[in-house]
């Protein structure tokens, strides 16, 4: 008996847990199926393809589809009632309605309701007649816009005070009928319900204009109802993880999404065989033409090169000659002033005793346009200021016609490199000091001589300190110039150093190459740095660059001694650090 009476303990506590008792984990309303709760899910009745009313009157469209499997897999009981979207919104904000299966979030909007992650991004456009200009939403004051009532862009419009004439309508079908029959300016709709309803009502003369809004598009409740809006949240998630919401989604909206009228993935698939065939019959003929092209293409760059050298020497050669014609006619008027400026200042000298008497005699009296209080202190330094501007105009004229005469073919001379450094430098100086405010040249005192063609590397030398003001990109970016002794290897050294952008690791092995340039959309040609580098390479020098990308570049040109004229240049020992470099080799 006593093992009897635990066998019916045992059964009583099993069908407690099986049958919950109200009150214990479930309110009392929820323990028979027959009394499940209904939720009533709200929509707008005409919103294709998202929600709408079909032809029996029945919900229909994505939303809808998407509502009815949630509620399936989460086992809930729904009835979903579409009516024009103010209604509904008044609905949910009364409790007459307990969720929106489709509302666009807004920040506004997240004050009074709470939302659920999106189901779909919808695209806001703006609707114009065909052939009136294109404008964004800044640009639709003082227009009228239509948009339906209660709407996202409704509420836009109003919250950001645009200042456009707001034409609230129940539907975006009467803003598009509206829009289509000549009334108002524009409107402001959803892009795919605005696309669908213009193909279904035959609305040809609209076009969207403007796409300026991307918003996330979702469930949404009274703000608070969180337990709801976590069903619904759970649905959804279950529904993308098994693949289901992508299906409904492809099935309403993705015909809207890509081309219409046109099967575009079977044209692709018969496109590809045919693709295929036309490569089999043409593979041959294209490798041969790729070869041919190769060919003339080789053919056509050295022929290009030989052009471009002829092309470049004759110009040397014509500024060779233009210089010298105008180096001599700006030396006339210069010798001219340089005899009749010390005439001047003698001739001042001795009218200044009688000026001077006058005005302590007179007082103070007007003495070319000034007074003579004034001149007396400024006309001595005015005339030695025009004499050495003069001199310096000649000095700078002398440099020109050196520069442009044509050296002897075999470099004999002996010359000093910062002789020839000063000079490069009065040359360009213009250059210099249009591309930098910090500009430094430091001379050794004790460079010995040098032999060979000086006017060669005076154009070595203004190639490099041109490259160098052509690599910086703001005047406070500095160039430094320095001049050096190598006791050890017996070389004189000119180092040119620029804080510029840097060369690319990949250029750094075409640098001297004839005709490579990353300047040539500014008219580089590509032929200094070539040039110089078979000038330094006769006189049995070497070119160096060292450059790190973004932090400039450094340029290091040795010249043997004319007591080791005939040595090849050691390599540079330094360790490069991570520097690229490159280096233009030499032949003894």
């Amino acid at each position: 008996m006593r093992i009897g009476h635990q066998v019916i303990q045992l059964m009583a506590l099993a069908i407690c847990l099986i049958v919950p008792l109200p009150g214990w984990g479930q309110d009392e309303g929820d323990a028979p199926d027959v009394a499940r709760e209904v939720i009533v899910v709200g929509g707008d009745h005409y919103h294709p393809p998202y929600e709408f009313l079909d032809e029996d009157g029945r919900p229909a469209g994505y939303n809808v589809e998407l509502t009815q499997a949630i509620a399936e897999v989460m086992g809930i009981e729904v009835r979903i009632e579409l009516k024009p979207w103010s209604e509904v919104r008044r609905g949910l904000e009364q409790g007459e309605i307990d969720i929106l299966q489709g509302m666009s979030y807004s920040e506004a909007r997240t004050e009074h309701f709470d939302f659920a992650p999106p189901h779909a991004i919808v695209h806001q456009s703006i609707f114009a007649r065909r052939g009136d200009p294109v404008v964004e939403v800044e640009e639709l004051r003082g227009k009228e816009v239509i948009v339906q009532r209660g709407d996202i862009m409704h509420d836009y419009l109003i919250e950001h005070d645009i200042g456009a004439v707001v034409i609230p309508v129940d539907t975006h079908a009467d803003a598009l009928r509206a829009l289509a029959a000549g009334q108002h300016d524009y409107a402001l709709v959803a892009n795919l319900p605005a696309l669908y309803l213009s193909r279904e009502l035959g609305l040809t003369n609209l076009v969207p204009v403007a796409r300026p809004f991307s918003l996330r598009y979702g469930y949404a409740v009274r703000q608070g109802d969180a337990n709801l809006l976590a069903k619904f949240s759970e649905g959804l998630a279950i529904l993308k993880n098994t693949g289901r919401h992508q299906e409904i989604y492809d099935r309403w909206l993705g015909p809207l999404e890509g081309p219409e009228g046109i099967p575009w993935q079977k044209v692709g698939q018969v496109g590809a065989a045919l693709s295929a065939l036309l490569l089999l019959v043409l593979g041959a003929i294209v490798i041969w033409n790729r070869m041919l092209k190769r060919e003339v293409a080789a053919r056509t760059a050295e022929l290009r090169q030989h052009q471009q050298q002829l092309i470049q020497a004759d110009k040397m050669a014509s500024l060779g000659v233009l210089v010298s014609g105008v180096a001599h006619e700006i030396n006339n008027p210069s010798s001219l002033l340089l005899l009749n400026l010390p005439v001047l200042r003698d001739a001042y000298a001795d009218a200044e005793p009688i000026l001077e008497a006058h005005y302590r005699a007179h007082g103070d009296f007007s003495f070319g346009g000034l007074p003579y209080s004034r001149m007396r202190e400024e006309l001595p330094s005015m005339i030695d200021d025009m004499q050495e501007g003069t001199r310096r105009i000649k000095r700078i004229v002398g440099d020109l016609k050196d520069f442009a005469r044509q050296g002897g073919d075999e470099p004999g001379e002996t010359f000093d490199l910062n002789a020839v450094v000063a000079t490069a430098v009065r040359l360009v100086d213009n250059s210099i000091r249009q591309a930098t405010s910090h500009f430094e040249a430091h001379y050794a005192d004790d460079l010995p001589p040098l032999e060979g063609n000086a006017q060669r590397i005076e154009q070595v030398v203004i190639n490099l300190v041109l490259n160098a003001c052509q690599a910086l990109q703001a005047p406070t970016q500095g160039i430094q110039l320095t001049t050096r002794h190598d006791r050890a290897a017996d070389w004189v050294v000119l180092e040119i150093r620029d804080e510029g952008r840097g060369i690319e690791p990949e250029a750094m092995s075409r640098l001297t190459d004839p005709f490579f340039t990353t300047r040539r959309e500014c008219g580089g040609t590509g032929l200094g740095l070539s040039v110089s580098a078979g000038i330094v390479h006769e006189h049995q020098g070497s070119l160096t660059f060292d450059s790190h990308l973004g932090q400039g570049t450094c340029v290091t040109l040795a010249l043997p001694t004319a007591v080791k004229a005939a040595t090849v240049p050691p390599g540079d020992e330094r360790p490069s650090n991570g520097t690229h470099r490159h280096e233009e080799q030499d032949t003894p």
